[in-house]
């Protein structure tokens, strides 16, 4: 009668650690499977464009952000990066604003600086994430188009940041910088009695991204 109940009691331990075993790997294959069915994609309005100019050779910068970012194409990836793949943006020059007290900035930027240049309504672009997750993006501007690298950090798991330098001389913009100076010489000589405005630009952009 003992071995009887000794062999009763091992059969129901069995069974309880065989069920938990079960249950746990059950729980495991179906966490494996939503992050296999789990997708990003971008958040239509919610990415944010910034700059920094140089102007004088202390080099004083002087910021500023596009209003309005048209997303093109979209689609979506298994992660934040793949979803942004191939993503394609326009920004109305027309949407420029560097919160300048005066009101005379933004009217002289799009006047003398992007007026300099060839088809100025828009400044379009492709992002590119590599095999690799190295980012960057091909801009379209004065009728040209090159390439920016850019480095990039999550913010969150479903938010992320990118910097990168623009020279605008491989767009062939140097006129246009050299326009801007003259019609802001004053405001752009320094210390040194120099006037200057860099041909080297600071990009910055935030993107939003969701879960599905």
């Amino acid at each position: 009668m003992k071995k009887i109940t000794l062999l009763a009691l091992g059969l129901l331990l069995v069974g309880a650690f065989s069920c938990k075993d079960a249950k746990k790997e059950n729980t495991e294959q179906s966490t494996e499977a939503q992050a296999a069915t789990e997708t990003y994609n971008l958040v239509q309005d919610s990415t944010k464009v910034s700059f920094t100019a140089y102007k004088t050779t202390e080099k004083l910068p002087v910021g500023g952000k596009f209003t309005k970012i048209n997303i093109t194409k979209a689609g979506e990836g298994a992660s934040a990066l793949e979803a942004l793949n191939g993503t394609e943006f326009s920004i109305p020059v027309s949407s420029l604003f560097t919160n300048d007290a005066t009101g005379t900035r933004d009217p002289k930027i799009l006047e003398f600086f992007f007026g300099a240049m060839e088809n100025t309504e828009l400044i379009s672009g492709v992002f590119k994430v590599s095999a690799d997750n190295k980012c960057s993006i091909d801009v379209t501007l004065n009728g040209k188009t090159e390439n920016i690298a850019l480095t990039h950090k999550a913010v969150s798991d479903t938010a992320l940041a990118f910097d990168g330098v623009m020279n605008l001389e491989n767009w062939d913009a140097l006129d246009a910088v050299a326009s801007i100076n003259k019609a802001c010489e004053a405001l752009h000589t320094g210390k040194d009695g120099v006037s200057k405005t860099w041909s080297e630009v600071a990009v910055h952009a935030e993107v939003l991204l969701q879960k599905n």
